[in-house]
């Protein structure tokens, strides 16, 4: 690009107004609140290539929306300086989006904080969830669609409660990506996907009907011993037809002793608190230490063990508590002040404000490479509760704790839907709900709505009645003789869901 033609593309930062370029294909520009802003920004981590944000592109065209930002100080005992930023929009414009949100689908009047969080039992005005997308899809009146991209890994707030307008509020400094007006939600999608990537083809047995439950504590319920050779167990399962998730979180219990511990501690893997000792936090093994996947030594670290791992005979990886979730603190969470000593290209040694709502997509990233190390002639199968926009290149998402009620069943519907309006087309919530006791009915009602999911899974918490289709009934065969007559669609769908095609 010539001076001339950058000129061309850039706007006067002068009352506000962002700087802009073209990048990566037509109707995609880049925002940022001035040209030192341009150069100071971190890496992205959302596009499946960074370098696609940050290089222009050959453009005469200027973008038809373009922000407004204001850059103020914040609290005195802070002394940060937060930055507003603004899109404007004419009369009944409608939002959609925003990652995993609850409540209802449009998201017109709302307000949500990016921050991931184990949110067990949460309610239709819940702000923060388990995964974290800046992301909002506007659709204006004359039928048209824009997506708004606030590409920060840092705590956002996403307010949308001012008429057509989006305003995003985050430490500077982070550029605003927008992707049209195109002529269709659909449109935009498409050329969301170009940038953030999209799932890739999961194996075929995945989009069957999964059963999950805390507490099938043992093989008494199937087997009369407790697990004595889980790849004997797996080998059983295998034999009658059924596929195995074995659950993987980051809390690595703190015992020497203990090889995972003693082996992370050799390689120097644990994420750090400010005075350079590792960090110790309660989950349930108990002190566990956490091994920080910003560094490259760390994710290789992890994807060996997982290699090893799948040779129990492991079909899937299930990936939990990967906030990361912490036990009795009141954040729920890990300090803001530990230390992470990330790689130069994924932003470089930063505090966990900066890593914490990348953090599960970072793990869900090793557990996948760790699955197609384990065998490249099988396609991987990760889920994952916690994850950024851009985590559907890694693994689905089940949409975590909800609750056994028909306001549950409802959300979900939602859920789902904002989730694939936000580039992560592959999730499903526990069906069924996960806290509390189903009825026959709403158990029922739910699966009938669950087998038309992308992802299909029955979960439920210790201490709860039994939540199989069948403790409901020979009534939910017919759902789930639905879901796995669908199953063969649904995997040719999945191929529009490949880059360069449709993401949600």
């Amino acid at each position: 690009m010539t001076d001339s033609e950058v000129k061309a593309a850039t706007s006067d930062s002068t009352a506000g107004k962002m700087i802009f370029q073209p990048i990566l294909e037509d109707g995609v520009f880049r925002f940022d609140c001035s040209a030192n802003d341009r150069e100071a920004v971190y890496p992205s981590l959302s596009f499946i290539n960074n370098k696609s944000r940050d290089v222009p592109v050959m453009s005469n065209k200027t973008p038809s929306y373009i922000p407004s930002f204001e850059c103020r100080l914040g609290q005195q005992i802070v002394k940060l300086e937060w930055s507003f930023l603004v899109v404007k929009f004419p009369a009944g414009t409608s939002f959609y989006g925003t990652g995993e949100v609850s409540g209802q689908l449009e998201r017109t009047g709302k307000r949500v904080f990016t921050w991931n969080t184990d949110a067990w039992g949460y309610g239709p005005e819940t702000t923060s969830l388990y995964q974290s997308h800046p992301w909002v899809l506007a659709v204006l009146p004359n039928g048209e669609a824009l997506g708004i991209l606030a590409d920060t890994t840092r705590r956002c707030e996403i307010d949308l409660r001012t008429e057509c307008r989006i305003q995003f509020i985050s430490l500077p400094s982070f550029p605003v990506i927008t992707f049209g007006p195109f002529s269709s939600p659909t449109a935009v999608l498409v050329s969301l996907s170009h940038a953030i990537g999209t799932v890739l083809m999961p194996p075929k047995w995945s989009l069957g009907y999964h059963q999950c439950r805390w507490s099938y504590d043992s093989q008494e319920r199937v087997l009369e011993e407790r697990f004595p050779d889980p790849k004997s167990l797996v080998k059983d399962l295998h034999n009658i037809g059924f596929k195995a998730i074995w659950m993987l979180d980051p809390g690595i219990k703190h015992e020497e002793g203990y090889f995972v511990y003693d082996s992370g501690s050799k390689h120097d893997v644990w994420i750090q608190k400010a005075d350079g000792k590792p960090f110790v936090g309660d989950v349930w093994p108990g002190p566990c230490v956490f091994p920080d996947f910003t560094q490259s030594k760390a994710r290789a670290w992890w994807t060996n063990l997982v290699k090893d791992f799948i040779s129990n005979g492991v079909d899937g990886i299930w990936n939990d508590m990967n906030e990361p979730a912490i036990f009795k603190t009141v954040t729920k969470t890990m300090p803001e002040s530990n230390i992470h000593r990330g790689d130069h290209e994924l932003g470089g040694c930063q505090n966990h404000a900066h890593y914490h709502n990348v953090y599960g997509m970072l793990m869900a990233r090793s557990t996948y490479e760790g699955m197609g190390l384990a065998d490249r002639r099988k396609r991987p199968f990760v889920l994952t509760r916690a994850g950024f926009i851009g985590s559907q290149r890694y693994a689905a998402t089940w949409t975590g704790d909800n609750l056994s009620n028909w306001e549950h069943l409802q959300m979900s519907i939602s859920m789902m839907l904002q989730l694939g309006l936000s580039g992560q087309p592959l999730s499903g919530p526990d069906i069924g709900g996960f806290a509390g006791n189903a009825t026959p009915k709403l158990f029922g009602r739910w699966l009938g709505f669950g087998a038309m999911f992308p992802f299909c899974r029955g979960h439920s918490e210790t201490g709860t009645i039994d939540h199989e289709p069948w403790s409901f009934g020979k009534e939910n065969v017919l759902s789930l003789i639905l879901r796995h007559g669908g199953s063969e669609f649904k995997f040719r769908l999945q191929r529009f869901k490949l880059p360069n095609k449709v993401s949600g």
